[in-house]
């Protein structure tokens, strides 16, 4: 994985604990030198710092995805406002944590972006594919009447899960379940919001759903065509 963080106060027991734990990782302190290394190195997790010195984390995420690069992100700011967390996740993060942070917290969001297990996965039914979504789960892309959508690594784990259960109700204890950590300790706004994006990406309108219908107080179900 890419740590890109210039607090080395923080980047280098970061990268020590996460080494501890078997990971290969390696450590830059600007966006640009960042960007540079996920364009030419095999890298699964950008862990990034929102306040680089030379370029906002947040302009990092947006020439990433400009760039068709799913690698998921996870930002580490000390900014922690609702609105700094919901234009992240435009931007492309796929979750955050904020300083200071508990070094297990952070562990088990590194966990849950990188598990990957599409053998796990059924392949998408019939009703998804009638109502023009496409998916596929090795490559991890996926389509709209043709058209491939932009997905970060979260709103493409949440659109597999609710593809797979096409027609039938996901829980959000379920999509927090699979999608996120099985430990999750917050509440479900993180949830919300990656739907809300999902939608917007699928242009599903969600007082009156093409794709993804609120099950009030259960979950989402999914539609066929």
């Amino acid at each position: 994985m890419l740590l890109a963080e210039d607090d080395m106060a923080i980047s280098d027991p970061l990268a020590r604990a996460l080494r501890r734990e078997g990971y290969d990782v390696e450590v830059t302190s600007e966006g640009e030198a960042a960007l540079g290394s996920l364009i030419t190195g095999g890298f699964d997790l950008l862990v990034l710092d929102l306040g680089l010195p030379d370029m906002d984390g947040l302009e990092v995420c947006r020439r990433l995805r400009l760039d068709g690069n799913r690698v998921p992100v996870l930002v580490l700011t000390a900014r922690a406002d609702e609105v700094d967390t919901v234009v992240g996740l435009d931007a492309g993060a796929d979750d955050y944590v904020t300083k200071p942070f508990r070094l297990a917290e952070l562990l088990a969001r590194v966990r849950a972006l990188l598990r990957r297990a599409p053998e796990a996965w059924s392949e998408p039914v019939a009703g998804a594919e009638d109502a023009g979504v496409r998916i596929d789960v090795e490559s991890r892309r996926a389509w709209l009447d043709g058209e491939e959508l932009h997905l970060t690594a979260k709103e493409f784990d949440l659109l597999r899960v609710l593809v797979r259960e096409t027609g039938r109700v996901v829980t959000r204890e379920q999509l927090m379940r699979e999608v996120w950590e099985t430990t999750w300790w917050s509440s479900t706004k993180t949830l919300d919001m990656h739907i809300s994006w999902l939608r917007r990406k699928l242009g599903d309108d969600a007082s009156d759903p093409r794709f993804i219908t609120t099950v009030r107080g259960v979950g989402f179900r999914f539609e066929r065509g």
